[in-house]
């Protein structure tokens, strides 16, 4: 399991990285333009991403109050992008020192409506790299929207050939 998560937090990474160097190479005023999405605009969606990967990582560390990155976010998209590239690096690190035992910790931990819930941890990471790879979809969706032409290629297959 430690080594498919392993390569699924180092896959998410990357593929993060190549989306959002393609966000950012656009104007501020298409990174923040209202789309159809589940998320208004590309700027929303980065920023649910890093919000989505953050409660988790907080979940698992067993904090008592989550904090939420967009709740005071002032910042503009490189500022996001960061912050959810960081947060990346920090699931890969922790995963690649994490033992076998850490991986399969159940862990309990509320959801945002109060709900009461324990799941293993590997479940978690598997589920926060899998939401990152459906609003990496919309992203792209989103640019194709805004009439941008050069998407890039972030199958894990294409990951995986470069390695």
């Amino acid at each position: 399991m430690k080594e498919l998560l392993k390569l699924l937090a180092a896959y998410n990474l990357w593929a993060n990285q190549k989306t959002c160097d393609a966000i950012l190479s656009l104007p501020d005023e298409q990174q923040l333009q209202d789309l159809p999405s589940s998320f208004r605009s590309l700027h929303r969606t980065v920023l649910h991403m890093w919000d989505a990967e953050s409660i988790w990582w907080q979940r698992m560390k067993l904090q008592e109050k989550i904090v939420i990155p967009s709740e005071t976010f002032q910042g503009n998209m490189r500022d996001a992008v960061t912050g959810l590239l960081q947060q990346d690096q920090q699931w890969l690190e922790w995963i690649g020192n994490a033992s076998e035992a850490a991986l399969d910790h159940v862990f309990q931990y509320y959801n945002l409506k109060k709900e009461h819930f324990r799941q293993p941890v590997f479940q978690v990471a598997t589920h926060v790299f899998n939401h990152n790879t459906y609003h990496r979809g919309q992203l792209v969706n989103m640019m194709r929207q805004l009439g941008v032409e050069k998407i890039p290629q972030t199958d894990l297959v294409v990951w995986a050939r470069k390695k």
